[in-house]
């Protein structure tokens, strides 16, 4: 049974609808077929555990999966038996395939794999196979049935059972605990080789994923999870190998490494998400109404949020310029500093435009709505020295402090209708004649100069 290839450009716009996934009633033994689930077993050097592992996996696949599914043998760079024994393993049972690659790379193997897996999910295990087996129909359910996106195996879940060491329990959760600090990661738990996939996700996600070794199944998660993906959690029964190969101290190190550069791409907001997006369901409630803006409530929340820090640093800003110029001279001063910041923020937090594409622009159509603000809060000013000509400082701030809020009311009107228009709904709701976005343009400016996958030779036996 060949690995059918795929295109390795990845489709452009955002992504479907999830739907349940169409697939055949159960044949013979659960294995004819065009696989539903495809689980994959990167293995380096593994000569000892391959074949119990292989078989006891294929076993229980027979026995329990409803679909057809498929075991693939992921070798990456083996230089002991394990090409001989994998090879021999997908001539004695149906269903099993071998692949060799060139180069090691956990990260690697899983992605050349998945990259040309025609499966609609996509699985993979560690080969020791120290899950319990009886926790992957749950894994996978929730993407077959359209639920979730993704899901992951945990061991730091309260009703997880796990039997490991205290060394590696502690690194375990510190690691966690990393990633929540660092990168507000909300799943619990990354490193568990236990982890599946829906495909068209996949073939979306997996150009966006640069390590190749350990830290993938990180980069993994933590885009999905910023991209609002579902990520589905299975509580594991788990017990240590003893024998494992894994070095704990250079994984660490490569993991933190990992951690800074994903950091670092999402604050500077370089990576395509946008093509990750999904719309909602077939409830006809979610579907989008022409005319009707959608997001109004979470930009409301989050214009208000910025807009209160925006009036603090607006008014620290205008107390020390008042110190040495005129009121009018350090509204102005003020008004400009806070605007510049204000933009910045409401294009980020407000209305989720990453990146510095059109960020000049946005500026500059931000300080417009500066001018207007400027208009209204030195009017306002003007008409109270005419009133009063000596006001109190704390008059002075007051009527500051009205006029900027009659202020913020047309200036979320101005930022929402023409600074930061949602263009991602109309693109996702074009004009009937409207020519779709070119495959170049639609991939976004991370994927310019990035390597298509799978770039690694591989061969296939079956």
């Amino acid at each position: 049974m060949p690995i059918e290839p795929r295109s390795s450009q990845p489709p452009s716009g955002p992504l479907p609808r999830r739907d349940h996934l169409l697939v055949s009633t159960r044949r013979p033994h659960g294995t004819a077929g065009t696989p539903v689930l495809d689980v994959v077993v990167p293995v380096h050097n593994e000569q000892d555990d391959l074949e119990p592992c292989v078989r006891r996996l294929h076993g229980h696949l027979a026995r329990t999966f409803p679909y057809p599914f498929r075991v693939t043998i992921a070798d990456n760079a083996s230089t002991d038996a394990t090409g001989t024994i994998g090879s021999r393993l997908s001539r004695e049972l149906d269903a099993v395939v071998y692949t060799r690659l060139d180069r090691k790379g956990r990260g690697r193997a899983l992605r050349t794999v998945w990259s040309t897996s025609a499966a609609p999910v996509l699985a993979y295990m560690d080969v020791d196979l120290s899950t319990d087996l009886n926790a992957l129909l749950p894994l996978v359910a929730p993407l077959i049935s359209g639920h979730s996106d993704l899901a992951i195996g945990t061991r730091l879940s309260r009703t997880a059972r796990v039997v490991r060491g205290p060394k590696r329990e502690a690194v375990s959760r510190a690691y966690n605990l990393i990633l929540r600090g660092s990168l507000q990661a909300r799943f619990s738990d990354a490193q568990c080789g236990f982890k599946a996939i829906r495909g068209d996700v996949a073939r979306r996600l997996l150009p966006l994923v640069e390590d190749t070794g350990w830290f993938f199944d990180t980069e993994l998660l933590v885009l999905a999870e910023r991209a609002g993906l579902r990520i589905h959690e299975v509580p594991v029964d788990w017990v240590d190998d003893p024998d494992s190969s894994v070095d704990i101290r250079a994984t660490a190190i490569e993991d933190l490494r990992g951690v800074w550069r994903v950091g670092r791409a999402l604050a500077a907001g370089t990576l395509p998400l946008d093509r990750l997006a999904r719309p909602f369901g077939d409830d006809p409630r979610d579907q989008r109404v022409a005319g009707v803006p959608r997001g109004l409530a979470r930009q409301l929340l989050g214009f208000c949020v910025v807009g209160a820090l925006s009036t603090l640093f607006y008014l620290l800003l205008y107390s020390l310029f008042r110190t040495g110029v005129s009121a009018q001279a350090a509204n102005a001063f003020a008004l400009l500093v806070s605007a510049v910041a204000n933009t910045a923020a409401n294009r980020r937090l407000t209305f989720g435009v990453r990146g510095r594409t059109r960020a000049v622009r946005h500026q500059a159509q931000g300080l417009v709505v500066f001018g207007i603000g400027l208009a209204l809060t030195s009017g306002s000013l003007a008409a109270l020295d005419a009133a009063d000509p000596r006001h109190a400082h704390g008059t002075e701030l007051a009527v500051l402090i009205v006029a900027n809020l009659a202020a913020t009311v047309l200036r979320f009107l101005l930022l929402r209708a023409w600074v930061f228009p949602d263009r991602r709904a109309r693109q996702a709701h074009p004009a009937p004649d409207a020519p779709a976005a070119p495959a170049h343009r639609a991939a976004g400016p991370a994927a310019a100069g990035r390597e298509t996958y799978p770039t690694d030779r591989q061969e296939t036996i079956r």
